[in-house]
């Protein structure tokens, strides 16, 4: 049986991967691809899990500045994990990064002093400066996947969340593409 295009495009967006996650994690990482809706969780290199997600409410271009509600892009880790989010559980990416700062400070939307303060947390792998013009805040949560609802931030079903909170230690490696 042949399936209408948009009923096969329906089938695999709400494709569920529903196999348990092996731990321990080899050298983590996650790859989140915007236009797929789609977070990768690699172990050692290979693919073991893929989730689906929910973007902010304009998920096609890069994050920019505070409020635009974009999900960014480029190369994060994860820099604090919060039991007690308002979204269920999360986990917090290092936004702004390097290309974000460099990018804020040409605009005029961040000090030369906030500048080197982002650069210094991200060398140190610590929690860059959040209450700048450029916007902060942004996780990889729960409270659900079906539409792009966030403020910029990546977003999972509950029992998704649950599985990837407790897997993934700080540092981890997060991509985000287009």
């Amino acid at each position: 049986m042949v399936l209408p295009i948009l009923s096969l495009r329906s089938a695999l967006a709400n494709h569920r991967d529903d196999r348990p996650l092996r731990l321990p994690l080899q050298n983590p990482e996650i790859i989140v691809t915007k236009n797929k809706r789609r977070l990768d969780l690699y172990s050692g290199g290979r693919l073991v899990k893929t989730y689906r997600v929910g973007l902010g409410f304009s998920p096609v271009e890069d994050k920019i500045k505070a409020g635009d509600r974009r999900t960014p892009e480029g190369e994060f880790y994860i820099c604090l994990k919060n039991p007690r989010s308002q979204f269920y559980l999360s986990l917090q990416l290092s936004y702004p990064n390097a290309k974000h700062a460099e990018r804020g400070l040409r605009d005029g939307l961040i000090t030369r002093e906030q500048y080197n303060r982002m650069r210094g947390a991200i060398r140190d792998k610590r929690v860059p400066p959040q209450n700048t013009r450029l916007g902060g805040e942004l996780f990889i949560h729960g409270n659900g996947s079906k539409s792009d609802w966030t403020w910029g931030c990546v977003a999972l079903d509950d029992g998704d969340m649950r599985e990837l909170y407790f897997a993934i230690p700080l540092g981890t490696r997060v991509t985000i593409k287009h």
